[in-house]
């Protein structure tokens, strides 16, 4: 591996999978989610957490006040449109941040001009006054461009002039659309560093989106141009096509240092911990085929490569499974391992369980085991992420479920579901297992949700190897996505659905009255 010559540039790693990864349609996290990733996040090394939009709710503004509470490392951002309540809002929500920081954007380009209805002048006085504001309150401002990517340059080099004026202190260049070219990228960074008076004095950041799959690449060609910071989330999470991989331009620059000179601060053996949360707790998967953290990243199957990675594994392999926290073991535990085996392996794997937590799984691990004749680390990773998403004090809870099924149909399930804690038994019929299991469920707890996405998984091979499910649902413009791990597929599908029902319950917790100011207002591109 290479190491980082003296000279190397720090480059600084702005996360915003709290806010711009959580506008994924379907992956809103419950507020204890959000305190447990900044956590990780924090603990990684990451510069600055952008914790999400104070406006946009009660729960929004509680989870980023509470993260402000907690860090202790990080800069702690909130995000807020180009108008004052925005930004007081914002402000009181990050201000007991050891370090606070009041991130406000607005769109430049002639596309995002029209929406309120702002002349280049107008607007330029709109970014005047609300970064004033901004910085009045906070000596830490970022301010942003929206769509910079499609403003014209004269135009984009005037406001960033006049944000920076102002009293913003870092200024991020997003390509909200995932429109550019790597060369663009890298040459609206140089221009500004050329054109702009005071643009020496600040830090530049990038934001990228990967609509079309230059996500990280757009983002490197910026930090060789000038700019000090990334903007990223975990597994790109985020809008449409998501955004640029933290995982992806973390270890480019640590693996390819030779021709990127430069450094961050991120303790890279985390990466897959945090990876495998996210993805648990947002409900998206990761594929396998996924730079770094996918499955098959570290995977070689056809003879030349294995063979090669026998002799010498820098063959077939730039970096060590190690680097990203990735161990080679995978022994099989059984039904006699006990709990401090149980506790031993999860470390390994990242996971340091309290007490109660660990005799929760430990549980649930023996019960895997009777059921199966070795479990392997996939299937521990399932079963903790399993337990770490259900939670005892959810609305809808099963407890017991029962189907009848084959070739002579109706199809029936009976089932015991807690509604509010109180325990309602119903039996129905359906085209199917989980049809039936899910008509139960609909029966107990009405609703409009309709289901978008149903997804089998294998957690490991064979037939009684654990399924992972992911239900995707959508209520009025709100979508959510559940997951649950079985080795009972049907078991493993009605959690999951149920999941997904507790999640859209909290969802329409969160929506602001009268209107989702994420969607209103803010839209499937705000800020980047």
């Amino acid at each position: 591996m290479t190491t980082a010559p003296a000279d190397a540039a720090r480059v600084l790693i702005f996360d915003t999978t709290l806010r711009d990864g959580e506008q994924s349609p379907g992956a809103t996290m419950t507020h204890d989610e959000k305190l447990e990733i900044a956590q990780l996040l924090d603990e990684m090394g990451v510069d600055i957490i952008e914790a999400g939009f104070p406006i946009a709710s009660e729960g929004d503004f509680a989870a980023v006040s509470e993260i402000a509470r907690r860090s202790r490392n990080a800069v702690i951002c909130g995000l807020a449109r180009a108008n004052f309540k925005d930004i007081d809002r914002c402000w009181e929500a990050v201000r007991h941040a050891r370090q606070p920081r009041i991130h406000t954007f607005i769109g430049t380009s002639p596309l995002h001009r029209a929406i309120p209805n702002l002349d280049m002048d107008q607007m330029a006085q709109r970014i005047h006054d609300t970064v004033t504001h901004a910085r009045n309150l906070c000596d830490n401002v970022q301010w942003s461009p929206m769509d910079a990517t499609r403003t014209e340059p004269d135009y984009l080099c005037r406001v960033v002039e006049i944000a920076i004026k102002a009293g913003a202190t870092t200024i991020n260049i997003p390509d909200t659309v995932g429109y550019t070219y790597p060369r663009e990228s890298a040459n609206i960074i140089r221009m500004l560093l050329e054109r702009v008076p005071g643009a020496d004095t600040i830090t530049f950041a990038t934001h990228c989106h990967n609509d079309l799959g230059m996500a990280t690449a757009n983002a490197l060609a910026a930090v060789e141009a000038g700019a000090r910071q990334i903007e990223c989330t975990i597994n790109g999470l985020g809008e449409r096509a998501g955004n640029t991989a933290l995982e992806e331009v973390v270890m480019a620059m640590k693996v390819r240092n030779d021709i990127l000179p430069f450094t961050t601060g991120i303790d890279t053996t985390k990466i897959m911990h945090l990876s495998r949360r996210v993805s648990t707790v947002s409900g998206f998967v990761v594929q396998p085929n996924k730079a770094i953290v996918g499955k098959n990243a570290f995977l070689h199957e056809s003879g030349i490569h294995q063979d090669g990675v026998l002799k010498n594994v820098e063959t077939f392999e730039i970096m060590r499974p190690e680097d990203i926290g990735l161990h080679a073991k995978n022994i099989a535990m059984g039904k006699h391992s006990g709990r401090a085996a149980l506790r031993s392996k999860l470390r390994e794997l990242g996971y340091d369980l309290a007490d109660n937590q660990l005799n929760d799984v430990f549980v649930r691990f023996k019960a895997l085991a009777d059921r199966k004749k070795e479990v392997y680390d996939d299937d521990l990773i399932a079963l903790v992420s399993d337990e770490q998403t259900s939670d005892a004090h959810e609305y809808l809870q099963l407890r017991k479920l029962r189907v009848i099924c084959g070739t002579d149909g109706p199809q029936e399930a009976d089932m015991v579901l807690a509604v509010d804690g109180v325990d309602h038994h119903i039996d129905a019929t359906g085209d199917g297992p989980v049809d039936a299991a899910f008509n139960c469920v609909k029966m107990l707890f009405p609703h409009k949700a309709r289901l978008q996405v149903y997804q089998v998984h294998a957690v490991t091979e064979g037939t009684d190897a654990q399924a992972t499910v992911s239900v995707r649902l959508e209520e009025d413009g709100r979508i959510v996505t559940g997951t649950a791990a079985d080795t009972d597929t049907i078991v493993a599908s009605t959690r999951a659905y149920i999941n997904a029902l507790n999640r859209l319950i909290v969802r329409r917790q969160k929506t602001a009255p009268g209107e989702d100011v994420k969607t209103v207002h803010y839209g499937s591109t705000a800020a980047g």
